[in-house]
């Protein structure tokens, strides 16, 4: 399962107003990349596909391939704001390490 905090939801929410992406979900898949293996893509789009596995919380719809799920499952995203920026914060109890900068991740 995969969950998202109130604060990530009204941001998701507030994005998809502006950009009028109201009623899409939001695709969350894992590529391959980054200096430690791993990094996330989050973004909006119209359905899922048969073969995603689909979560809705507080209002969102989420929508996850099988490959990127395995990596995922358990995953809560969350919105941070602090002085070295803004962005979607990923609690993932399947990560063994980070890089540095916290951007992308080992499984």
């Amino acid at each position: 399962m995969i969950t998202i905090t109130e604060r990530a939801a009204d941001k998701v929410k507030e994005i998809a107003k502006e950009e009028e992406l109201l009623g899409q979900g939001l695709r969350l898949r894992v590529l391959g990349g980054g200096c430690a293996g791993f990094q996330y893509d989050l973004y909006f789009e119209d359905k899922p596909t048969d073969m995603d596995e689909e979560f809705e919380d507080r209002g969102v719809k989420l929508y996850i391939d099988p490959l990127s799920f395995q990596y995922l499952d358990g995953t809560e995203i969350d919105y941070v704001e602090s002085l070295h920026g803004a962005g979607f914060k990923f609690g993932n109890p399947n990560v063994k390490s980070t890089c540095g900068c916290g951007s992308s991740f080992s499984a």
